[in-house]
């Protein structure tokens, strides 16, 4: 038996970026998440540059930084290149030059992952939501929801997760606290919850379908399997979704978090990354990893556990936060 709970309110008027007057802003509150990643980055980087020119020792030590902030050895061994090319071209003789230089070279790379997600181009846009179990992916759905609430959209929830009832209980948690419709289903097939949902967004005019899916290990081919059959039962209610299938990872667990974007992408065609908890760690270099590795549009980043704490991702912001500038 399928239940509907609490009827989608109108969306908030209000952009969701707007801050109030006494509290910080996301710029400030993205200092705040990254300040483990700067911690380690920080002071180490200082004394690195305090030479004031680039050698074999600097780039020795830089090498190691940034392996150990599982920035990666792809993505390390550019960034070391494009330093000794900006070294060299253009002489480069104080730390905050050769920083400059780090800084741009690691923005270069992040770029291209910032792409705004437009949800305007379907009515209902069908987003598809996978990720292992404690990533944060059911807590990311109810802040997306959020989000595009205060993008003037209206919301629905399927609680696909049907093999975990926590996950259920949780979602509907959230839809009651953003006042959004959940579509849940007590046990059963994950699938027919969320051609159900898609089906009830298209009767009632919704915007966006956020469709929760059972947290798995890449591992677990039969549960991969399953979660490939919820993308093609969605393309049977709307051939043309998902329109968006966002993988949540979880920033804490490294390089491991590039085999889940190789994993999950082979099984659900993954167009769209959140990165989660960048508050708890120490592995915000990961980011440069996945960009060279598996560049994946980083869609939103989390940095707290407020509702407001995943934002789009601004590859400028995440760098400046990175080297405190």
């Amino acid at each position: 038996m399928f239940s509907f709970l609490k009827k989608s309110a109108p969306a908030a008027q209000t952009d969701a970026s707007a801050e109030s007057p006494a509290s910080p802003s996301w710029r400030e509150r993205l200092f705040q998440g990254l300040a483990r990643t700067r911690a380690q980055w920080g002071g180490k980087l200082k004394s690195i540059f305090s030479r004031g020119k680039v050698d074999d020792e600097l780039l020795e030590e830089l090498e190691t930084l940034l392996l150990t902030s599982d920035v990666g050895v792809e993505a390390t061994t550019h960034l070391l290149d494009e330093l000794k090319k900006a070294a060299k071209r253009d002489k480069l003789e104080t730390p905050e030059a050769i920083q400059q230089a780090l800084s741009d070279a690691l923005y270069a790379i992040l770029a291209p992952l910032e792409k705004a997600l437009d949800v305007s181009t379907h009515k209902p846009y069908v987003i598809m939501i996978a990720g292992v179990n404690g990533a944060g992916k059911t807590t990311s759905i109810g802040k997306l929801a959020k989000y595009f609430q205060g993008q003037g959209k209206s919301v629905l929830l399927a609680a696909g997760d049907t093999f975990r009832a926590a996950a259920r209980e949780q979602l509907q948690t959230w839809g009651e606290r953003n006042n959004v419709t959940v579509i849940a289903q007590e046990s059963g097939d994950p699938a027919a919850v969320i051609f159900d949902a898609i089906s009830a967004a298209k009767a009632r005019g919704i915007d966006v379908v956020l469709a929760d899916t059972a947290g798995r290990l890449p591992t677990q081919l039969h549960l991969m399997d399953e979660i490939a059959k919820v993308r093609r039962v969605i393309q049977k209610v709307e051939p043309d979704g998902p329109h968006e299938t966002l993988l949540v990872l979880d920033a804490n667990i490294g390089q491991n978090a590039l085999q889940q974007v190789k994993a999950f992408d082979k099984a659900i065609n993954v167009t769209g990354l959140v990165l989660t908890k960048l508050d708890g760690t120490a592995k915000g270099g990961v980011v440069a990893a996945i960009a060279r590795q598996c560049p994946k549009p980083i869609r939103f980043i989390g940095v707290g556990e407020q509702i407001d704490d995943l934002r789009p991702f601004s590859a400028r912001d995440f760098v400046d936060a990175l080297f405190d500038q």
